[in-house]
């Protein structure tokens, strides 16, 4: 009965009352992305050299074979209908985001990721691979070693892998090669859309922008896009325009939002979840089953037979867990944790409560499941 009453005794005698929110003022430019102003993924397919004995096996990956063929044709080198199983080349993925605004000329980060069966990447030399865009065309091209993301060993009765050898990356292994075609200059007018869009941020960010500039610049069209209009700012260009509005400060508006991950117990819960008037009560239930066999053997000499005589031990216990506990009204999420926590309920048995608790409709928040 003590604990029947602990959850509610403990969020007054720990003080957990309401606590006031403190505003917290973020910069637009970490609230936003400017409409045009964005990276370029890219992706190439290209062949990995000088790996010790740890690359693809070609009977089980021709496509290593065809695109070796490739290279060494352009090199000038004829290998039509020649039989070579070489065991230090890999055959591979080449990916990259290519920054807004890259020239000709920069050099940008590639990741390389194998794709046949080879057993590690560690050590190995990415030949020259073009890479392409979405559109088809070539934007840059990647070359250099490669920096593998672990190690493994192996012998003849096992192995030890640590990482994943298979994977690894090329600093500044790219150079851009063509540039995006477009001109931030020309522009109009500029959209913000909300990383994360609600009506009362993009109202907040309309109303710093105009206050800042004097003046009816921004609009908000709606809950996740701000029109800027850059005429309007009279700023000398577009750039110094965008200047001006991303280092703003403002006051963003958050959901209610209660995310849980069962995998790992891992609960994660914003300020501004309530939780209505609610009673609480929790135990956990074990059943046990053991199966314990007889075996009844005749006397010696006897024409009798052994028998298997079935015995099965059955066990229901019932662990103590919280009891019938009453939350008052308006008690914040993070209150009911710290209590349950106080009360030693474990992770998953907390999952489950919040589960019950909004499935009562008395947990006011979006809850996400994952």
């Amino acid at each position: 009965m003590i604990r029947c009453l602990s959850l509610f005794a403990l969020l007054l005698l720990a003080g957990l009352g309401p606590v006031p929110a403190q505003a917290t003022s973020i910069r637009i430019k970490d609230l936003v992305e400017f409409d045009g102003v964005r990276g370029n993924d890219l992706v190439g397919y290209g062949l990995v050299v000088g790996l010790n004995g740890t690359g693809d096996g070609i009977r089980n990956a021709p496509f290593t074979e065809e695109i070796m063929t490739n290279i060494l044709e352009r090199l000038g080198v004829n290998v039509t209908g020649e039989q070579f199983r070489p065991k230090n080349v890999a055959a591979v993925f080449v990916t990259a985001s290519m920054p807004p605004f890259s020239r000709a000329g920069s050099q940008i980060d590639v990741t390389v990721s194998a794709i046949g069966d080879a057993k590690s990447l560690l050590g190995g030399t990415l030949v020259m691979t073009p890479l392409n865009a979405a559109d088809g065309s070539i934007y840059a091209v990647a070359q250099g070693t490669i920096i593998a993301g672990g190690a493994a060993a192996e012998g003849e009765a096992g192995g030890v892998v640590q990482g994943v050898p298979t994977a690894g990356v090329i600093p500044s292994g790219a150079r851009v090669e063509r540039e995006i075609d477009f001109e931030l200059s020309n522009l109009t007018d500029m959209r913000l859309a909300l990383r994360e869009p609600d009506f009362t941020t993009a109202a907040r960010i309309e109303t710093a922008i105009n206050t800042a500039f004097g003046r009816r610049v921004a609009l908000m069209l709606d809950s996740g896009t701000v029109r800027v209009d850059i005429a309007a700012t009279r700023s000398r260009s577009t750039a110094h325009a965008i200047r001006n509005v991303e280092n703003l400060l403002v006051e963003p508006e958050r959901k209610a939002r209660v995310v849980v991950d069962q995998r790992s117990g891992t609960i994660v819960m914003g300020e501004d979840v309530r939780i209505s008037r609610v009673a609480v009560s929790q135990g956990n239930l074990t059943l046990r089953v053991e199966e314990l066999p007889y075996v009844s053997q005749p006397n010696p000499f006897s024409d009798g037979e052994t028998v298997v005589v079935p015995r099965t031990q059955a066990d229901l216990q019932e662990e103590p867990g919280i009891g019938l506990a009453e939350v008052p009204e308006g008690t914040s999420l993070s209150q009911v944790i710290a209590g349950l926590n106080a009360l030693g309920v474990s992770p998953r048995d907390m999952i489950d409560i919040l589960k019950s608790i909004k499935a009562a409709g008395a947990l006011h928040a979006e809850f996400v499941v994952r």
